[in-house]
């Protein structure tokens, strides 16, 4: 089924890899937006980790021997500015990407899990597609930390094209 030509929004989840950028190039020089909408567009999805996830503590709470529900709102905001940092790092690598393309592309962040982010944007969105590359984590690994590309292929609204990383040849 060739669906290019007819896609009037497609989703491109990129965290900073740099399979997550191929996949990036692969949609733009791959699929054809609808032509008969003005609002067709690719749209750059970068999923930030909450605070807390990328701190690696529990929400809310940093134990520090006080009482268990002391915030640290400096660490807190530290924390949010590093990831705003690298999300702004992120971003940037992928408007190089697509800077000189005759495509309308927009961007998009939003904060917490990217398996269950990516699947709300791309529903909310009502994405016709979702690429998004794969780290290729080896079977154990993935069985620990789960797969987002996996979970995304089964949860979310739309078709998804997993790009993998070039000369992965694995399963």
């Amino acid at each position: 089924m060739d669906m290019s030509g007819s896609l009037t929004c497609v989703v491109v989840a990129v965290d900073g890899s740099e399979v997550s950028m191929e996949a990036l190039r692969w949609a733009l020089d791959n699929l054809k937006l609808s032509s008969s909408s003005s609002d067709s567009s690719f749209v750059v999805l970068h999923v930030q980790p909450s605070p807390s996830v990328a701190a690696g503590v529990s929400p809310g709470t940093i134990p520090f021997g006080g009482p268990s529900g002391l915030e640290v709102p400096a660490f807190t905001a530290a924390v949010e500015q590093h990831q705003k940092r690298i999300t702004d790092t992120i971003m940037d690598h992928a408007r190089l990407i697509f800077a000189d393309r005759l495509v309308n592309v927009k961007t998009q962040v939003v904060v917490g899990d990217p398996k269950y982010k990516i699947c709300e944007t791309v529903e909310n969105l009502h994405a016709d597609l979702l690429v998004i590359g794969s780290r290729a984590h080896g079977r154990i690994k993935r069985m620990f930390l789960g797969s987002v590309s996996n979970y995304c292929t089964n949860h979310a609204h739309c078709p998804v094209v997993i790009i993998k990383p070039k000369g992965d040849s694995s399963e």
